[in-house]
């Protein structure tokens, strides 16, 4: 092949979240590039394919200070898969230790990497709204909100298969009471075995995706809160894997802190083209 290498990557994957990572800590790769690069890359099909993609950077307070970016090249704050990926990617490349804390735009960040498993503390859950309610193409939804580093509503389901999770969360995410940053949108249910099954539509993607970390963390949050379910609690994801969420505090009234934990897969390094950024 004469085409010369763009780009070495790893691809990670934490519960059917998939994410290309890159270390960034030369700096070598700018913000500019850096989107144009995820929206290309990310790309099924004709490229590389992810919901999002991560550099990691240097930081002069912690480990290492990450950016991370959804598949449209918009920037987030905050991702619970990413950053489970983010942590073990880490470690492996001797970038950090098994215990670890890196920089991201919703906090410090602290991870614990056992062997495939990552257990990740989230940043204080903040602007709690229960029981709400907005209007949708002429009908009145009923919602929860939780910002579990990135935003999350909450919409409750008798039957999670029967969610319209494109379109009546696309409507939600674009809803004008949560302009102008949006908000992902979740649908949960509370299934007889004590688990919850959560289905997300994710901003950024701007589809549902096979598992949502931070989308976990809201639905067992807001299921902590209303006195539903103790800690932990696990969350069945669309792709079929379980994420546990671990929450101190008291159940029916406050959290005090929220950890997210499951199992991430390396699934390869390697190298891309120029070719990929092709339209």
């Amino acid at each position: 092949m004469n085409s010369k290498p763009l780009l070495k990557i790893t691809k990670m994957s934490g519960s059917g979240n998939d994410f290309i990572m890159v270390d960034n800590r030369s700096r070598e790769i700018t913000p500019e590039q850096m989107i144009a690069l995820t929206k290309g890359l990310c790309r099924r099909m004709v490229a590389v394919g992810a919901d999002g993609m991560i550099f990691l950077e240097p930081s002069e307070r912690y480990d290492f200070k990450w950016r991370f970016f959804n598949a449209d090249g918009s920037e987030a704050e905050m991702c619970g898969n990413g950053g489970r990926c983010t942590a073990r990617f880490a470690f492996l490349e001797g970038i950090a230790p098994a215990v670890m804390t890196f920089e991201t735009l919703a906090g410090p960040i602290q991870a614990w990497v056992d062997g495939t498993s990552v257990k990740l503390q989230l940043t204080q859950p903040k602007d709690l709204g229960l029981d709400q309610s907005i209007t949708v193409e002429g009908k009145t939804t009923a919602f929860d909100f939780l910002n579990t580093g990135v935003p999350h509503t909450l919409i409750w389901m008798d039957d999670n298969e029967k969610a319209d999770v494109q379109t009546l969360g696309r409507l939600i995410r674009f809803h004008e009471h949560f302009k102008p940053a949006g908000t992902n949108v979740n649908f949960a249910q509370l299934l007889s075995s004590g688990r919850l099954s959560v289905r997300t539509y994710e901003r950024g993607v701007e589809a549902e995706t096979l598992a949502c970390g931070t989308g976990a963390v809201a639905a067992a949050g807001i299921a902590f809160l209303k006195g539903w379910r103790p800690s932990p609690v696990e969350v069945q994801t669309r792709g079929g894997e379980i994420l546990t969420v671990h929450l101190e505090g008291e159940a029916g009234q406050r959290i005090e802190r929220v950890y997210l934990q499951g199992a991430v897969r390396l699934v390869f390094r390697g190298e891309v083209f120029l070719e990929a950024l092709n339209d």
